[in-house]
């Protein structure tokens, strides 16, 4: 088969997409790793300060880089997200302080199975004080419509 010109520069255009496309799906598996912050939180005001509420995507990001103290508050026990620190049930944080940092300004984030326990946990950590203090908006239940694994511990 004899390669014309147009046919040799159609293969090159062709193999330069491929190698592009390919180059730009390259990284993280979940796609997170340009991720804004910025565009997957929002500040919730609360008595005392305020508290962020973070996307699952934000979320997947800030565990690539790990830099947090994380909690989940439900109860019973519904499952978990992979690299969760402590279980702290949602209405029992000021009696557990102690698996919390004693640094108010560390980074916490909590979750929750739907995020309802893990809102009013995280308003219960800024009235005590705290002032870096996250929630996985829609809980585990977003985590896993996104497609993110849940940990089940038997027994």
């Amino acid at each position: 088969m004899k390669i014309t010109r147009s046919r040799l520069t159609l293969l090159t255009l062709l193999s330069s997409l491929a190698i592009v496309a390919a180059a730009c799906g390259a990284g993280s598996p979940s796609g997170v790793d340009d991720v804004d912050l910025a565009d997957e939180t929002q500040v919730v005001p609360v008595d005392g300060g305020a508290y962020t509420d973070v996307s699952v995507r934000g979320l997947a990001a800030m565990l690539d880089d790990k830099d947090f103290v994380f909690v989940n508050v439900h109860v019973p026990y519904a499952g978990e997200i992979e690299q969760t620190d402590a279980f702290v049930p949602f209405d029992q944080v000021e009696a557990n302080l102690a698996a919390f940092p004693a640094d108010k300004d560390a980074k916490i984030v909590v979750y929750c199975r739907s995020g309802g326990m893990s809102a009013i946990s995280a308003a219960e950590l800024v009235r005590l004080g705290y002032t870096n203090v996250w929630n996985l908006d829609g809980g585990m239940n977003a985590w896993a419509a996104t497609g993110e694994e849940l940990l089940q511990l038997n027994g």
